[in-house]
């Protein structure tokens, strides 16, 4: 297997290395055309603040409550609080773009002639795009907000107008927002940033081009960059679209061969990804074939009986 996939692959943070990525050697075979096949067992992503519950009764209980698994994430502010902000500079974008006599009138159509979504990339995108499931919308985290415009001038003239500040040191656009946690009501503030990605055509790690901001090209990048939260950003997306049948019918095809590609490039890293990936996917399917059962072993007469305990103890 050595010089096949990486047995260490990146997890979560840049350089980590702490993914496993080792097959279960004992159950590796030869076929008779002296093919190796090697076998690799399921994994879940880990969350030191939430571990799935073993019975059904606990599986019941955390869907009723809405879930309790937080995704992967590589930030601190939550998605809606970051697309909130990013929605204030696209409207500032559309508003030049419907004013003729604005003197970036040109360049804010330019810039939306592909889509308005098609100047983020990245996690927003794939957030304001609506490929992603309210559940994963709500527990994913991230720090910036991902810009793809050739419009320089225009997106700097913007972010200042939405109170972004240049950081003179960096070159990054910073913001510092404020929101309350969910159920807490805790008061919590992080500075955000804000870069056009044009300006870092390369990536740290596996030296991907960024070629642009549809669905195809973000897959590409999450698959070759393959840290977990890159991983579980992709399999969410999968989970809420359903291929030839759904809702990005056109889009979603042509993502596919983000997966073809990516295969037929050799790359031990990404090997190594689309490793962790079907492991990944395996054990969630699992973890729904569970859930599933424990929702047809709890009838709507048991769901009462929940309900009513639940109340109580709230009420205590």
């Amino acid at each position: 297997m050595n010089g096949i996939w990486d047995i260490k692959a990146d997890a979560i943070t840049k350089g980590d290395n702490l993914r496993d990525v080792s097959p279960i050697i004992e159950k590796n075979w030869k076929d008779e055309n002296e093919f190796t096949h090697y076998i690799f067992t399921k994994v879940t992503f880990n969350n030191p603040w939430y571990s799935i519950p073993d019975d059904d009764s606990g599986l019941f209980e955390d869907f009723i409550r809405g879930g309790s698994r937080s995704y992967p994430s590589d930030g601190s502010i939550p998605c809606d609080v970051v697309a909130n902000e990013a929605r204030k500079v696209l409207k500032k974008i559309e508003v030049c773009s419907n004013d003729p006599n604005h003197h970036f009138c040109e360049e804010a159509r330019s810039a939306l002639k592909n889509g308005k979504f098609n100047v983020f990339r990245g996690t927003l995108k794939l957030y304001l795009g609506k490929y992603t499931t309210r559940d994963w919308r709500r527990k994913r985290f991230t720090d910036d907000i991902d810009f793809w415009m050739f419009q320089t001038s225009l997106l700097d003239s913007k972010l200042k107008e939405c109170n972004f500040i240049k950081n003179k040191k960096t070159g990054e656009w910073e913001k510092r927002v404020n929101w309350e946690k969910l159920n807490t009501e805790e008061k919590r503030k992080e500075i955000l940033f804000a870069a056009n990605n044009l300006n870092l055509l390369l990536d740290f790690g596996a030296g991907a081009f960024l070629e642009g901001s549809n669905l195809k090209e973000i897959f590409d990048k999450k698959i070759k960059r393959g840290h977990d939260v890159d991983l579980s950003d992709i399999l969410n997306v999968v989970m809420i679209n359903d291929g030839k049948e759904g809702i990005h019918k056109d889009e979603w095809l042509e993502a596919w061969s983000s997966f073809e590609q990516a295969i037929n490039t050799r790359s031990t890293r990404t090997t190594s990804n689309l490793i962790s990936l079907c492991r990944y996917s395996l054990a969630i399917a699992n973890h729904l074939e569970k859930v599933s059962s424990a929702l047809n072993k709890y009838n709507d007469s048991n769901l009462v009986q929940y309900n009513h305990r639940l109340n109580q103890q709230l009420k205590s």
